[in-house]
């Protein structure tokens, strides 16, 4: 019994003395940031799903299994993204919910198409320098080629934005 106590006393001395500092840090993980650095982001969006909610073709020509599009978009000190990033070709859009803070967005958009309605909903997470999102387009059009888009989004910062023109 006493060699048993004897061997129990040094293994928590051990563990006691063991420095944790020199364990191996974890690079590959990035951690959350407050705020999107500034400057020129590019954006790669693939088309995850598409699918029709009126039984009818959808109006889009996003497709599922295209290559990934890719664009740029700038982000200001307000650390917003311009709606743009996620329009499709002949969308204008508004934000209107909006939520962007401690590495987690969701962000969301009114947005309109030759006088159609849509409406996009982007989440997902940022670091300093890239975010990642999913990004929903639900339709509501007056006519047939309602749908819901769903696209994997993922930007990487490149640069400072380009000045604008005078």
């Amino acid at each position: 019994m006493r060699n048993i106590l004897m061997m129990a006393a040094a293994a928590g001395l051990l563990s006691a003395c063991a420095d944790d500092s020199a364990a191996p840090a974890n690079n590959d993980v990035e951690t959350a940031a407050a705020a999107l650095t500034p400057g020129e982001y590019e954006l790669t969006a693939k088309v995850d799903q598409l699918r029709s909610t009126d039984n009818t073709t959808p109006a889009t020509k996003a497709k599922v299994g295209a290559d990934p599009a890719t664009s740029r978009t700038c982000v200001g000190t307000s650390n917003k993204i311009d709606p743009a990033a996620f329009a499709e070709a002949g969308e204008t859009c508004t934000p209107s919910e909006s939520y962007m803070k401690d590495g987690r967005m969701s962000l969301q958009y009114k947005c309109s198409r030759k006088g159609e309605q849509l409406t996009q909903m982007a989440d997902g997470d940022f670091t300093a320098d890239s975010f990642t999102a999913q990004v929903r387009t639900y339709t509501y059009f007056s006519g047939t080629g309602d749908y819901e888009l769903v696209r994997s989004v993922t930007a990487k910062r490149v640069g400072e934005c380009a000045p604008k023109a005078a």
